[in-house]
């Protein structure tokens, strides 16, 4: 898997957690079957864990709000309390943001990048004030929703969402209604469509990715029902995966794990049902 997420997309999401490549057909041994995966699928969960985990500071003032974001997504800008448009330096991804409270636990983030929105983030906070679930919506993409437990108590606090928060991804939906499609190609290869692409063979060889944060991927089928992946980046290994396809072809898990650029170790599974 890249992780659960494109890899060349900025995580405020965070997650952003990328899925790693999609593997190949066996037939170089009669012992193995076709691989499993043929088919057009669509993405019905996805769990995930990061170590460490992103965290997310919210520093808050009568006039200003000062957030930073750490791990895998790196995030840092003030903005202005009353919802005036305030410049954002030094970020590739918006350069101006807006921010609107609907009320006491509902905070609005709208980021502008020369002045289109390319983003609006919701902010809600848990009754007890100890989650904050952030829905980041942005034209074209199904939203992300991420989950995040306060690290410290807060409670003296004027602005409820200040404090420091640790993403609990566990609680995480991402890219739910993602779908693949993985085709034959002539007796000993797979073509695969998704956030990405690529075509491979099985016979062990390396072959490139497009749109992945990886390079290459290698393929192997332990059983009939079982794919396994191993991904480089620089020639050197950074993920595995292993694809799992039920006796009666309708749904297939993905178990990946591996490291991210940032050096953050991750641990994803994706559940898919076959259309």
């Amino acid at each position: 898997m890249t992780t659960a997420m494109n890899p060349n997309t900025t995580r405020t999401s965070i997650l952003s957690l990328a899925i790693g490549a999609f593997l190949g057909l066996l037939t170089a041994s009669p012992a193995f079957a076709a691989d499993p995966r043929i088919g057009a699928w669509t993405l019905v969960s996805a769990d995930s864990t990061l170590t460490p985990p992103d965290k997310l500071t919210i520093v808050s003032t009568k006039e200003m709000v000062h957030v930073i974001m750490t791990g895998e997504t790196h995030l840092d800008f003030t903005t202005q309390a009353n919802g005036k448009q305030s410049p954002v330096a030094a970020n590739p991804a918006f350069d101006q943001v807006q921010l609107h409270r609907i009320n006491r636990k509902q905070v609005e983030v709208i980021e502008k990048k020369n002045g289109t929105v390319v983003s609006t983030i919701r902010n809600g906070l848990s009754k007890d004030g100890s989650e904050l679930t952030l829905t980041t919506s942005r034209p074209g993409h199904p939203d992300q929703i991420s989950v995040w437990t306060r690290a410290k108590a807060a409670k003296q606090a004027p602005d409820p969402f200040a404090g420091d928060w640790t993403q609990d991804v566990s609680k995480t939906r991402m890219r739910q209604g993602m779908t693949l499609t993985i085709s034959a190609v002539g007796g000993d290869g797979v073509h695969f469509e998704g956030d990405y692409s690529y075509t491979a063979h099985f016979d062990g060889k390396p072959y490139d990715l497009r749109n992945s944060r990886n390079d290459t991927v290698q393929l192997a089928q332990p059983d009939a029902h079982t794919v396994d992946a191993t991904y480089r980046r620089d020639q050197q290994p950074t993920q595995k995966d292993r694809w799992a396809v039920t006796p009666d072809g309708r749904t297939m898990t993905v178990t990946s794990t591996g490291s991210l650029e940032t050096g953050q170790h991750f641990t994803e599974k994706l559940v898919f049902q076959k259309k």
